[in-house]
């Protein structure tokens, strides 16, 4: 056992690199076994926030199950803000058009 009772320990780093993901599976001294997520977000040079979670072992299962459907409802999000891309961004208008300067009418073509 590693060091403050770790048995694995991985990172991921964020595409924005301001953030990184520890997931670290530990036991406790009474012989839990736990999943600890740490979200470590950089401030400035050397300033750095924490947030974690803590997910005991006899409660993976329901976990797992919830972020599954966390996930799966992200993914139209996420493609749907793919195909229209107009809707997180500022509208440019064209004075004296009515229209946007990209030619783009307002409406989702996917829904045509």
């Amino acid at each position: 056992m590693g060091i403050r009772g770790e048995i694995f320990s991985t990172r991921s780093s964020a595409k924005s690199e301001k953030r990184t993901y520890f997931f670290n599976v530990k036991e406790n001294r009474a012989g839990d076994i736990f999943l600890n997520v740490v979200e470590s977000k950089k401030h400035g040079e050397a300033d750095f926030e924490r947030h974690q979670i803590v997910v005991f072992q006899e409660d993976m299962e329901e976990f797992l199950q919830a972020m599954d459907k966390a996930v799966a409802a992200m993914k139209p999000a996420a493609a749907a803000a793919k195909r229209a891309p107009w809707r997180t961004g500022p509208i440019f208008r064209v004075p004296g058009t009515g229209g946007s300067s990209s030619g783009e009418s307002g409406r989702d073509p996917a829904s045509e």
